[in-house]
């Protein structure tokens, strides 16, 4: 399962509810959600406008629980990529 760390984040910067959905332009109810729920689905707009105002990398905003490999083998790339070549 993927979870966000958007309050994590947020407390570490020192940023309140009302200050990060001011500076991200999200509506407050909207955060409150994702901050109550960290396993809330959200766009890439939404995680992207968390990221920028929290000026963090995106990345920084999810991890996997149970945590998963972080890094994978190159040949492993090019082996799935071809396979959804495959699927076409």
């Amino acid at each position: 399962m993927i979870r966000l760390r958007v309050r994590e984040i947020a407390r570490a910067k020192g940023l309140t509810q009302g200050g990060l959905s001011r500076k991200a332009n999200i509506d407050v109810k909207t955060l409150r959600r994702i901050l109550r729920n960290p396993t809330e689905i959200v766009t890439t707009e939404t995680l992207d406008k968390l990221a920028t105002a929290l000026n963090v990398d995106a990345s920084l905003l999810i991890e996997s629980d149970p945590p998963l490999p972080k890094t994978i083998e190159v040949g492993q790339v090019e082996e799935e990529d071809d396979a959804i070549d495959d699927e076409e």
